[in-house]
């Protein structure tokens, strides 16, 4: 199958463009309203797609260490979702927000790339972290890979990211510092995310290029999910 880039089949030159400017807020987080190709679609409009979950992962994971495995991977035409809590991912380029003293569980890599071959900058770029390759789920299996498009929902807002980072193979829920933020969830590596309420929607064979650019992954998130909404 083939990947939807960024210039995807149904956005193509102009029409890309104006995707691209469409209004949002500064940190392409959409409100609860929407409704019209020219607005944002709204968090009520996702997760409306996505109340019933037909599980394409073997088992469910855990959101933490120790904790019970309550969380299924769910499928549905043109996306993957799942509900869980939202752990803050601080990893990648050392900034004053992440790094070893803000994080003691910092790494200075993420599991893909700026298109210059540096590690990602989570305080600045909106990215969600999938489970690593494992015996419960392969997300490349499903069609989402680095870069891929996403759309985390938290109440009524909606934050477009891209894939960034791999996690453990068991655990499930987590985002970077600068997604969290958006969403108007503590950043703070050590003590900061939120215990559950976060909607995760990662639509299958997207990519976002150039990875690091959180512009070009709003204008394909919202055309992604006006796309996905009229899916029935």
């Amino acid at each position: 199958m083939r990947t939807r880039m960024l210039a995807l089949s149904f956005l193509s030159g102009a029409s890309l463009l104006a995707a691209a400017a469409l209004p949002a807020a500064a940190d392409g987080t959409a409100g609860s309203g929407g409704g019209t190709a020219e607005d944002p679609v709204s968090a009520a409009e996702l997760l409306a797609r996505v109340k019933s979950c037909t599980r394409i992962s073997a088992g469910k994971y855990r959101t933490d260490r120790g904790g019970p495995a309550t969380v299924p991977v769910c499928g549905t035409k043109g996306a993957v979702f799942w509900k869980a809590d939202m752990d803050i991912d601080c990893d990648g380029r050392i900034t004053e927000a992440c790094n070893s003293r803000t994080d003691p569980s910092f790494l200075p890599e993420t599991a893909f790339r700026t298109s210059a071959g540096r590690p990602l900058d989570s305080a600045r770029l909106p990215y969600v972290v999938v489970p690593g390759p494992g015996p419960l789920w392969n997300h490349t299996r499903s069609g989402i890979g680095g870069g891929g498009v996403a759309a985390v929902i938290y109440r009524d807002q909606v934050q477009y990211a891209v894939v960034g980072d791999t996690g453990p193979t068991g655990i499930i829920g987590e985002a970077s510092y600068a997604t969290a933020e958006a969403l108007g969830i503590d950043p703070d590596p050590r003590s900061g995310g939120t215990a559950s309420g976060v909607t995760y929607i990662l639509f299958k064979d997207s990519e976002v290029s150039p990875i690091e650019s959180r512009a070009a992954a709003v204008a394909a998130g919202r055309a992604l999910a006006r796309e996905f909404v009229g899916n029935e």
